[in-house]
């Protein structure tokens, strides 16, 4: 494991890594313990023995959708367990699900899925609500009400530990930042509604389109130097995250340059 990357000044707790875009074989050479392998679909998702690796020496969490053919607590649920570790349970990105799988109820199974993997996060994308109900670790994803709302919920008195997913970029160049994330926060629904219509969001957009990306990509993702990221994730600590993952939104051959 190298010790002198920039992950390190970042102050990161973990590393999200997906199967399509990532080469899961490089893990071992991030300075991190804490691994989340995200579900992108069952044609690209690792088999036990490639999770099994990563999970030696590892806090391995697979993300697991509550709706899919494999995951599902209610129905087939023929791909649990993939190997040793925790659980992040989600409703499911719907591009990874077929039309029947969509239409499946989610707070009965991220219920049911509780209920067999305690200890498991429960992702809140779309569905808070249901995800606080079903209780136990939350896994959030950074917005720009993020602080508010995590000190709002320790007010409250929730115990519970909190975890945090960003992508991050680790560049100050704006045209790096649209092309890692401009098309990310373009689905935030913040920015989609100020958004022009058919504006590129990559770093081929201009005028209002890159005024309004520019301006919410901060919101959204962690960016700047390691410093910079590592004084943010100290700020959300502050406020009562527990965990911060970080997306490699440029890939792992950045975080990995020593």
């Amino acid at each position: 494991m190298l010790t002198d990357q920039p992950l390190t000044a970042a102050r990161l707790d973990g590393i999200a890594l997906k199967p399509h875009e990532h080469d899961l074989s490089r893990a071992a050479d991030l300075d991190t313990d804490l691994l989340n392998v995200d579900y992108e679909g069952r044609e690209v998702f690792p088999d036990a023995d490639a999770l099994a690796r990563l999970a030696d020496g590892r806090d391995l969490r697979v993300t697991t959708p509550v709706r899919a053919d494999g995951f599902d607590p209610l129905g087939d649920d023929s791909l649990l367990p993939l190997a040793a570790g925790e659980r992040v349970l989600v409703a499911g990105n719907p591009a990874y699900l077929t039309d029947a799988e969509r239409e499946r109820a989610v707070a009965p199974r991220l219920g049911a899925a509780r209920e067999q993997a305690p200890e498991a996060w429960v992702g809140t994308e779309g569905v808070e609500r249901i995800a606080m109900a079903a209780g136990g670790p939350q896994y959030e994803l950074l917005s720009r009400g993020t602080r508010r709302a995590v000190r709002a919920l320790r007010a409250a008195g929730f115990a519970a530990e909190i975890a945090l997913y960003a992508p991050v970029v680790l560049t100050d160049d704006e045209d790096a930042l649209l092309d890692a994330v401009g098309g990310y926060a373009s689905r935030r629904g913040p920015v989609r509604r100020a958004l022009p219509e058919d504006a590129a969001t990559d770093a081929a957009a201009t005028g209002r389109a890159r005024e309004v990306l520019t301006d919410a990509i901060p919101d959204f993702a962690l960016v700047g130097t390691p410093e910079t990221v590592g004084e943010r994730v100290t700020d959300l600590k502050d406020a009562g995250v527990d965990t911060v993952v970080g997306y490699p939104a440029r890939g792992l051959d950045v975080v990995l340059d020593r």
